[in-house]
């Protein structure tokens, strides 16, 4: 009997050994160990490549732990049978269901949390061992699993989300730091991850506020424009603002200014422009600024399925989205946001979401409307009246002007209560 117990005391440190090893080797920060294999730590690479076949190393532990868990169990209840009689087994199973519990699972998964990475580089080399004479079982399991699984119709794997996984990360990182600002920081990531989400029309500037030349005017007027424009690229047009011809860089009107080549005519304009390089509104901020890089270009016109133009868009805006405004001495500021004292906001309507969402941290979405105006039409399906105010997505809109059928000032107001239905 005291061999029996010694032996079970032993299969109680293996499954401790098991439990706590599955709890360092996935709690181990994946950026130590790179480091530390990069630096010749050899278990350190060994944690890494366990990592890499997690459902064998999954496998093999808990094919371990549940060995010895289950022999131990069945040992307890023997040597319980013998001293007790049949009550042995209700005996057994207390004391083993207390000292698996306590000593076998709490005690070291509590340690390997705390010393996750130190663990995790002491256990390698044994798991490593356990996971390939373990092998042909945990293999023959995930084979039946895997049937299981299909068969349920569960076909979704590890990993099928790993977007969804960072920005979680990104989110839990910014809610656990307690000193310092790092909402820029959580933006820029954010904002790296919705370049293949956003297309072009989200972030172009529209064609109403794009200064363009008409090349049939006065050739001081057109000289005029160009140098007193805080733009150094300016799409020109024949005629009509949708035929465009060119696109027309301030550099090189000056550079034919000095060379005493001074433009006379409209022919002289499109020859020192450049040809446009229209782009539908589709495109993604991701195929943009891969086509802007392969290109060698700055500056794009953005046409609608019908090739009508709607806009452009520069290298700049995306990498704003990214980084946030890149202001500079030629640009021109205008206030569209105006924060209040009572806490409401007040902005103009061609404001966009995406800006809005990231100054204050709402959550406005985004998908069937670029601005503020544009939200506010979708989620009234009318055009509304001055004053009118409507409450939706945990905000209170309401309307301060409009000219024509266009809402061009919102007062914002966060709300405690989100509904639909309109104020008045």
């Amino acid at each position: 009997m005291t061999i029996t117990i010694v032996v079970i005391f032993i299969l109680l440190m293996l499954s401790a050994f098991f439990s706590g090893s599955e709890t360092a080797l996935t709690a181990a920060s994946r950026p130590v160990m790179y480091h530390k294999e990069q630096d010749g730590d050899v278990r350190a690479a060994i944690v890494n490549r366990l990592r890499q076949y997690q459902e064998r190393l999954i496998g093999a532990i808990l094919l371990g732990n549940n060995l010895v868990n289950i022999l131990a169990s069945s040992l307890a209840t023997s040597v319980m049978i013998e001293l007790f009689g049949e009550s042995g087994v209700v005996y057994a199973t207390a004391m083993m269901t207390a000292l698996v519990l306590i000593f076998s699972e709490i005690m070291p998964k509590t340690y390997a949390l705390q010393h996750a990475d130190s663990l995790a580089l002491r256990v390698a080399r044994p798991m490593s061992v356990l996971v390939v004479v373990f092998a042909p079982i945990t293999q023959t399991i995930q084979v039946v699993v895997g049937a299981a699984l299909r068969l349920f119709g569960s076909g979704e794997g590890p990993g099928t989300d790993r977007e969804r996984e960072l920005r979680g990360a990104i989110e839990l990182h910014a809610d656990d730091v307690v000193v310092g600002d790092h909402h820029a920081e959580r933006t820029m990531l954010h904002g790296i991850l919705d370049l293949e989400d956003v297309g072009v029309w989200e972030i172009m500037v529209h064609r109403r506020k794009v200064q363009m030349i008409d090349i049939t005017r006065p050739m001081d007027e057109i000289l005029d424009t160009v140098l007193s424009s805080p733009h150094t690229r300016i799409p020109i047009y024949d005629k009509d603002p949708d035929n465009i011809v060119g696109v027309l860089h301030a550099r090189e009107a000056l550079k034919a200014i000095v060379r005493g080549a001074k433009p006379e005519t409209a022919e002289d304009v499109r020859a020192l422009s450049s040809e446009p390089w229209f782009i539908p509104d589709s495109t993604t901020l991701a195929d943009q600024l891969k086509a802007f890089k392969e290109r060698h270009e700055h500056f794009a016109i953005v046409v609608d399925e019908y090739g009508a133009f709607e806009g452009v868009v520069s290298l700049e805006d995306i990498l704003e989205e990214i980084v946030g405004d890149i202001a500079d001495e030629t640009d021109v500021e205008v206030v569209g946001v105006q924060p209040q004292t009572d806490g409401s906001v007040i902005v103009r309507g061609d404001v966009t979401i995406r800006d809005l969402n990231r100054r204050f941290g709402w959550r406005l979405p985004d998908e069937e409307a670029a601005t503020v105006a544009g939200l506010l039409l979708y989620e009234t399906r009318r055009i509304p009246d001055v004053g009118q105010q409507f409450r939706f997505h945990g905000l209170e809109f309401e309307v301060l002007r409009r000219i024509r059928n266009q809402i061009t000032r919102i007062k914002l107001r966060e709300v405690s209560e989100v509904t639909t239905d309109e104020l008045n």
